[in-house]
């Protein structure tokens, strides 16, 4: 089990990762986009993060901070549309945070409708 915590830990960083460089080299270069391919690879990131990444006591932080994160990303990337590479690192960080905190959710009611 403790293999796949340090998976999780690992997808999570290298999806944030992903992200921030897909937007910077969005800015200098047009061959760098966040296309489909991306955005499928950073959403099965979310997903294994989401399985693998949050135990039972961190599922309340973590829905909360998912929720803020989802929120002041699809509003800050509408609302700074001047700075280019900040709406697609909005954007990029939003396919990996929302399936996690989707994944993460539907276990959290799972364990309560267990109990």
């Amino acid at each position: 089990m403790k293999k796949f915590k340090k998976l999780g830990s690992w997808a999570f960083l290298a999806g944030v990762v992903i992200a921030l460089l897909i937007g910077v080299l969005s800015y200098f270069t047009s061959a760098i986009a966040l296309n489909t391919n991306w955005i499928i690879a950073l959403v099965i990131i979310g997903i294994i993060v989401g399985l693998l990444n949050v135990t039972g006591k961190e599922v309340l932080s973590f829905l909360l901070s998912g929720a803020v994160l989802i929120i002041a990303s699809t509003f800050g990337s509408a609302l700074i549309q001047g700075v280019p590479m900040l709406p697609v690192i909005f954007n990029a960080l939003l396919a990996i945070f929302v399936p996690s905190t989707i994944v993460v959710a539907i276990k959290n009611v799972f364990s309560l409708a267990k109990n």
